[in-house]
């Protein structure tokens, strides 16, 4: 059931031969490749034989039913899994260009935790200011003050809520909005200046008018970092997305551009997923 590991190949040649794509859906340089990339619970085997490019500035969205994978195959990208006892990997996710395997032995787990940032599914701001939550990573790295004031803001401006917290940076985290919080939690993983940044259901827990907040933002961000997200709303997926990968059982069923996906899917069982035939 495996996706075939030439499908990277036709994804590029996809926008080679199709004449209606869209020049800025075109593959620009390889950010991440997940190479053989196999994950063990235990003796539980969650990710098999996974194979996957991931393209510098472009926004990959992972979709499947629960317990498919696609949260899993994201924690690998920086490390979360190290957290926990008796999880093991295979393979190699190669991060470009620097030729580091994320998941080897010999890479530092919190380092490429700054390089890789996380927003997870609930807002997580820590029980300190909405400054010192930003500053966190680099207090970290021991980045001097002058520079932390200047990344702080820098990245409260990329999150769209410098506006509405310049004047309250010393007000606690949880003096804002669900909404705040969330794009506050995207300024902390964007304050440590991100190669790639990884969503895990970011709107689930917000309204309907944060999330379209969330997603517009999206939207802007990949302008500067390469973004993947794992969601089960389709329809997030469809606007958010310039590709998108369908997993199954720990497998990697289909990946494409995320209109051709959506539209005319290869596979039977990525077609019946997002007809709602089953997920």
């Amino acid at each position: 059931m495996n996706a075939e590991p030439q499908i990277q190949n036709r994804l590029r040649l996809a926008f080679e031969s199709d004449p209606s794509a869209k020049p800025e859906d075109a593959p620009t340089r390889i950010k991440a490749e997940a190479q053989s990339l196999n994950f063990y619970y235990g003796k539980a085997q969650a990710l098999k034989n996974i194979n996957l490019t991931f393209y510098e500035n472009r926004v990959t969205a992972i979709i499947g039913p629960s317990g498919c994978g696609k949260s899993t195959l994201l924690r690998c990208f920086n490390r979360m899994h190290d957290l926990y006892a008796d999880t093991r990997y295979e393979g190699k996710i190669t991060l470009h260009p620097s030729e580091v395997n994320i998941i080897g032995a010999e890479t530092n787990p919190v380092e490429m935790r700054m390089r890789i940032s996380m927003v997870f599914q609930k807002p997580n701001a820590f029980p300190k200011s909405i400054f010192e939550n930003v500053a966190f990573g680099l207090r970290l790295r021991g980045e001097d003050q002058r520079l932390i004031e200047e990344k702080v803001e820098g990245a409260l401006q990329s999150s769209a809520l410098w506006d509405e917290v310049k004047d309250r940076l010393k007000e606690s985290a949880y003096a804002l909005s669900g909404g705040q919080q969330q794009r506050l939690c995207i300024a902390r993983a964007l304050a440590t200046d991100p190669e790639i940044l990884l969503f895990d259901e970011p709107t689930s827990a917000l309204d309907p008018i944060a999330t379209s907040r969330i997603e517009e933002l999206i939207d802007e961000l990949k302008e500067q970092v390469t973004i993947i997200i794992v969601t089960h709303n389709l329809q997030q997926a469809s606007r958010v997305s310039d590709y998108t990968a369908f997993m199954y059982l720990g497998e990697l069923i289909e990946v494409d551009r995320t209109q051709k996906m959506f539209e005319n899917p290869s596979n039977k069982l990525t077609n019946e997923y997002i007809t709602g035939d089953f997920g």
